[in-house]
């Protein structure tokens, strides 16, 4: 069993060590989060667990006291009870709001449908009441009611392909179906009005089978195209509902996204809380950076302009003309990053597109002439929300280089889903650790967890990372960003207080969250794993094999993944750094192998998944998406190959450009943002093996670098502590033995 060990790096934690009348409610605390623990386990059918009950204790702790926490639980705790029942027990009797953000929507479905109701049922009796839960999503997760009746003009379908997909769109792909069978998009959208007349929430969750994002776009709005308290149908709105309900709630259940939002510029997106809780928090600084970075191309410009001219009724001379400029300066330009800002030519050419954006925004407003017309005042809303995100874009682009010096800024090339290459400007925050510490974590406390937040046996990486116990040597980002995801203007820079202005909470001697200094102080603990990870799995490091080059995979690789594969009788999740190299050793095995090999981009995500785990000696091959959030328990899953180190590609604009400021402090780039990648992914994917206490198999790293690099102690350190070895024979024999057994 992976026992439990705690880190505490302030210097001042010996300053929160109760006693007296301190220590009784301590223990006080400590007996009512045990009792109501038990209560939830046994109401689920299961028996305590050690781990869970350390870290329902520590949260309960971090409550009291109002420091940070940051706990690692290993696969198997039971990490969900192990926050919840100490935060719904606190709400209750606290009155302190509680979010809990999720990165996946499969983890949010979990929390809001199982677990969730499951703990609050429990202790309804125990606590003074029961606990009021809500569910919030960001606003276009929601049908919007006047747009199904008309309020907005119909989207012009052609446009359709020049818009991004907006965020979240991969979570929801359109049904699979067999070839002659899948819906058009009018009958996808025929079948969503008529699911509007059914829907109690209008959440696109509930939805089954879902649909296309293109579809969706037709019943739904942005917060930015929204009408707001002018909307005829307000009375009706999903997406107000939602907020009205999450105002009064104990405690309410979001995502990783709106928690980008709120970082980024719009902290009003979510009620006023006093307790944050993050599951899955090793996700969280990506989701900010992603939320957090703007795109600029001419198609989006053309967009933009389409939508003024068609739902605005304005002429767009002047942003054609400085679209067509841009085109001409962008299209040569090279694809990689800018480290001293837009070359002077192209930072002009964005500059007459903010400026004319600018001038459009004054005249896209409602007036006379359009009063009365059916979807004037939804059209009018649409056109200006699209030329303000252009104009927020261009704006921040074409800023000075002073004021550019913590934004990273580089050219990308790509199809568009036409198929056509598109050149984009892309600007991202050079870091994040400010807005994540500023508009997140400030004035309330932090509860982030993981089954991977001990980066090399530290938390220090991930903890420099949200701001929490700065280094010298840390990459320190802003404060605020301007944001079109925004509805408001972007934040001051404090998080909003969660107990209103009271300076003193009801009832007790404390003072609210927002009259309490906030000196960041956190604990990092990790409660370990109910498996025995040396006795369930093996880390086997192909040391004989030569290092990965440029090619994606080697003669040599492949016939390693065959022998393997051939052992383990299948059975294998093969986790790639590349598109590429997951296509060529699919192809390879399928040739040289008498077993079923899917991959990546065969079907949706979840249908593989689902066929792996039906059919033991059928493989998965795959990239990025595989090596984290695939459960798959027992034998389907005897083998995991890891092709190499997933260290992040040399031309990542948004690392390379964090390492290099790291490198100008005077630390160490490469461990600092490249090796402490590697090491989380590392983890993530070596977690796919034993999801249970019965499963029994190998990790096989194809990538010597891990036994020879001076930093592969790091790396190691980050992963599960299977029992490591460099002999092939002995894990050949090992993989032959388990899949004899069946």
């Amino acid at each position: 069993m992976h026992q439990a060990r705690t880190t505490d790096p302030t210097p001042a934690a010996a300053d929160g060590v109760p006693d007296g009348a301190g220590a009784d409610r301590a223990a006080g605390v400590h007996g009512s989060v045990e009792e109501l623990l038990d209560l939830a386990v046994g109401a689920l059918g299961g028996g305590r667990r050690e781990g869970q009950r350390t870290m329902a204790l520590a949260v309960a702790d971090a409550l009291e006291s109002g420091e940070h926490l940051l706990v690692q639980a290993g696969t198997g705790t039971g990490k969900s009870l192990g926050y919840l029942v100490p935060a719904v027990r606190h709400a209750v009797t606290e009155g302190e709001r509680v979010v809990v953000s999720t990165a996946t929507l499969a983890l949010q479905r979990q929390v809001m449908t199982r677990d969730l109701p499951l703990v609050t049922q429990a202790l309804a009796g125990r606590l003074p009441r029961p606990a009021d839960i809500a569910l919030l999503k960001g606003w276009h997760n929601y049908l919007c009611v006047h747009k199904v009746a008309g309020g907005y003009p119909e989207d012009d379908q052609g446009a359709l392909f020049d818009v991004p997909e907006r965020p979240g769109a991969a979570d929801h792909p359109a049904p699979a179906a067999d070839e002659g069978e899948r819906e058009t998009l009018g009958e996808q959208v025929v079948r969503l009005r008529e699911w509007a007349q059914e829907t109690d929430t209008g959440d696109r969750d509930d939805l089954v089978p879902g649909v296309a994002d293109r579809a969706w776009r037709q019943v739904s709005v942005t917060a930015m195209e929204c009408l707001g308290q002018t909307c005829p149908m307000l009375e009706e709105c999903f997406p107000d509902a939602a907020r009205a309900r999450a105002r009064e709630a104990d405690v309410v259940v979001t995502n990783h996204a709106m928690l980008g939002i709120a970082a980024t510029g719009s902290p009003n997106v979510l009620p006023e809380h006093d307790v944050l809780v993050v599951d899955e928090a090793h996700e969280l600084t990506d989701r900010v950076t992603a939320q957090a970075t703007a795109e600029l191309s001419v198609a989006t410009i053309e967009h933009a302009a389409r939508l003024a001219r068609r739902l605005g009724g304005v002429p767009t001379t002047d942003l054609d003309t400085a679209a067509q400029h841009l085109a001409s300066v962008v299209v040569p330009l090279p694809e990689g990053r800018f480290p001293d800002g837009l070359p002077e030519g192209a930072r002009l050419a964005v500059a007459a597109v903010r400026d004319a954006a600018r001038t459009l925004l004054t005249v896209l407003k409602p007036d006379a002439s359009t009063k009365g017309r059916a979807g004037a005042d939804g059209g009018i809303k649409m056109a200006n929300a699209a030329m303000l995100a252009l104009f927020e874009t261009a704006e921040r682009m074409a800023a000075d280089p002073e004021e550019l010096r913590h934004t990273v800024l580089w050219c990308a090339r790509g199809e568009d889903r036409r198929g056509q290459v598109t050149t984009r400007l892309h600007a991202a925050p050079l870091a994040v650790d400010g807005l994540v510490r500023t508009q997140l974590l400030a004035g309330r406390t932090g509860v982030l967890t993981s089954a991977t937040l001990a980066l090399g046996g530290s938390f220090d990486p991930v903890a420099r990372s949200l701001g929490l116990g700065a280094r010298p040597e840390a990459v320190t980002g802003p404060t605020s960003v301007p944001s079109a995801a925004s509805a408001t203007p972007a934040g001051s820079g404090t998080a909003t207080a969660g107990v209103g202005s009271a300076d003193v909470l009801p009832g007790t001697d404390r003072p609210a969250r927002s009259e309490r200094p906030d000196t960041g102080r956190w604990r990092g603990l990790d409660v370990g794993s109910p498996f025995d990870y040396p006795r369930q799995g093996i880390c086997y490091v192909a040391r004989r094999l030569p290092t990965p080059g440029r090619e994606p995979a080697t003669d040599a690789q492949l016939d390693e993944i065959a022998t393997l594969v051939e052992a383990a009788g299948g059975r294998t999740l093969g986790l790639f750094t590349s598109r590429r190299a997951a296509q060529v050793a699919a192809e390879a095995m399928r040739e040289r192998l008498d077993v079923p090999v899917l991959l990546q981009g065969d079907d949706q995500l979840p249908a593989l998944v689902a066929r792996f785990a039906a059919d033991e000696p059928t493989c998965l091959f795959g990239t990025l998406s595989l090596w984290q959030g695939v459960d798959v328990p027992g034998p389907a899953c005897r083998l995991v190959v890891i092709d190499r180190i997933p260290f992040p590609r040399p031309d990542d604009p948004v690392r390379s450009a964090r390492a290099d400021a790291v490198a100008a402090g005077g630390g160490n780039g490469f461990m600092a943002v490249s090796a402490t990648h590697a090491a989380l992914l590392l983890a993530q994917g070596a977690g796919r093996l034993v999801r249970s206490g019965e499963d029994r198999g190998v990790v096989a790293v194809l990538d010597p670098r891990l036994e020879t690099a001076r930093y592969g102690e790091f790396l190691r350190r980050s992963m599960p502590p299977f029992w490591r070895t460099t002999d092939r024979e002995v894990v050949l024999a090992a993989l032959r033995r388990l899949s004899a057994s069946g």
